[in-house]
């Protein structure tokens, strides 16, 4: 069996380890289609250390694909499903990978992005959830073709998440945790149980409601797996539907982000009276900022049970803050967990005093850190020495040890949940003939907490409306949909400093100066 899944597998047998919008499996079930795809990965001719893309929704099959990387020693890509050919072919190049397992739904922009002499690494395409193209192998006819006993000498594998950065293209995330290569033993389901323990009730029912291709929809449904959580998922949120699965699996956690809250609580009230949750023990939320009213809104209606975290997929989680500490210090981002280390540090490279403002640095006390796939100089800029890194925020470190995040130093936009850099849109729109200049800002937006918007310096001032239209329609074309601007403004320049970097502070002021935050 599985390693990860043996113990799981003999005692959970014929119960319920996954849900999705097809259908449920069980543990035993789950462990043989796990072993069969493994077998098969070897077979194909996959060794450890090979990349393997995953592009598709939330179901089963994403899932097995995983935990078959994670005992086959190879790296998982999971790949935004909203990405075009272009964004994909840049990935399957950089991540080296050699097979990919897509989603029957997103099959066209990965059929064309194999045209691109960057894919030219991946000789295996498997999809699942429907006829296959005729390039691609079907799913599970790969493997009924596979043996489903157990495979010999298992290796760890893990995920490389891609993050957006500063300077265009996203950057592969790899973890010293995740890296491919020691044997896969029993240890590892006690180590992971152990750090959720403080977190989640594990084991338990997760329920995932956002994609799991995100660090944190990730880490909150696949790792409570290890410890024997089952999950239960939406392919796309639905904020009745979710309820309604909570309430018929007796969900014990989930992991939603404040768009999502205000979803909720724009529910019709009997709607939201008629959930009970009584078996919901924790609401994890986190990867954007929440206005407090929709906070306390939800701690009214679900109680005491929402835990806001700070983290980011490089360092993982960093601190937590329960529904009692938020409404004692609103605003806070609680208290760093006892493996992190916690270190502010002004422009000067000094260390600040407790309540002095400076750019947030981190320490995981267990040894564990990451760095940038094929990107060493974004690696060493995001550290200040070996160990100690930083996702670019500014806050401070109160008296009693609670961390407050004050400012965003990096130039991110966080719409939905979602981290978006500016540097990849304005390359795009660089490159369009009637683009003099360019910069791209985050805006406030009621739902999504963040959009998009494009500040433009046009070749011609002829007929601005059209040419608004014409710049958001070829970024769609060349970009995911989340990245492309929803507006476009025109400017006759853009300020800069005497080095001539666009300043983007005073083009946010004119649409930020009514919020009651600054980020």
């Amino acid at each position: 069996m599985s390693i990860l899944m043996k113990d799981f597998a003999e005692t959970k047998g014929d119960e319920i380890a996954l849900v999705d919008d097809n259908g449920s499996i069980s543990w035993s079930d789950f462990d043989k289609r796990i072993n069969s795809l493994v077998n098969g990965f070897r077979a194909t001719g996959l060794t450890a250390g090979d990349s393997v893309a995953i592009i598709a929704g939330n179901r089963m099959e994403w899932f097995e694909t995983s935990f078959a990387c994670a005992h086959a020693g190879l790296i998982y890509v999971p790949v935004n499903w909203h990405w075009v050919s272009d964004e994909l072919a840049y990935v399957f190049e950089d991540s080296g990978c050699k097979a990919v397992m897509v989603d029957e739904r997103f099959q066209e922009e990965v059929k064309k992005s194999l045209t691109d002499p960057r894919s030219r690494n991946v000789s295996l395409v498997l999809q699942t959830g429907g006829n296959s193209n005729s390039n691609f192998v079907d799913y599970e006819e790969y493997l009924t073709s596979h043996s489903d006993e157990e495979p010999d000498n298992q290796l760890l594998g893990g995920p490389m998440f891609y993050t957006s950065g500063t300077t265009g293209r996203p950057k592969g995330v790899r973890s010293g945790l995740t890296e491919p290569g020691p044997d896969v033993t029993p240890d590892v389901m006690q180590l992971v149980a152990a750090g959720f323990a403080a977190m989640l009730p594990v084991p338990g029912v997760t329920a995932l409601c956002g994609p799991v291709y995100h660090s944190a929809q990730w880490a909150f449904s696949w790792l409570p797996m290890i410890a024997g959580s089952s999950v239960v998922m939406q392919h796309k949120f639905d904020p009745e539907g979710l309820l309604s699965m909570m309430e018929e699996y007796n969900a014990t956690n989930v992991h939603l982000v404040p768009t999502q809250f205000k979803r909720l609580l724009d529910l019709p009230e009997d709607k939201k009276k008629n959930f009970k949750g009584e078996s919901l023990e924790t609401v994890l939320h986190g990867a954007a900022p929440c206005p407090p009213k929709i906070k306390t809104q939800m701690i009214e209606w679900f109680g005491e049970k929402i835990t806001e975290y700070y983290g980011a997929t490089e360092g993982g989680i960093i601190s937590l803050i329960s529904s009692q500490e938020w409404l004692e210090r609103g605003g806070s981002l609680g208290k760093p967990l006892e493996t992190i280390e916690a270190i502010v540090v002004d422009d000067s490279g000094s260390r600040c005093k407790n309540g002095e403002e400076g750019t947030l640095y981190f320490r995981n006390l267990m040894g564990t850190d990451f760095e940038y796939h094929n990107a060493p100089e974004k690696t060493e800029a995001a550290h200040l020495e070996p160990g100690v890194f930083t996702f670019g925020d500014i806050g401070f470190l109160d008296e009693e040890g609670y961390l407050w995040l004050s400012d965003r130093k990096i130039d991110m936009i966080i719409s939905g949940g979602v981290n978006i850099y500016p540097a990849e849109i304005e390359g795009v729109l660089g490159g369009h003939p009637a683009v003099k200049d360019v910069a791209v800002i985050g805006v406030p937006d009621d739902e999504f907490g963040e959009q998009v918007k494009a500040i433009v310096v046009p070749r011609d001032n002829d007929d601005l409306d059209s040419l608004g239209k014409q710049l958001v329609a070829y970024c769609r074309e060349n970009l995911a949909g989340y990245k492309s601007p929803k507006s476009v403004d025109f400017l006759e320049e853009l300020p800069r400093t005497g080095t001539g970097k666009i300043q983007k502070q005073p083009l946010r002021e004119p649409y930020w100066k009514e919020e009651d935050r600054r980020i």
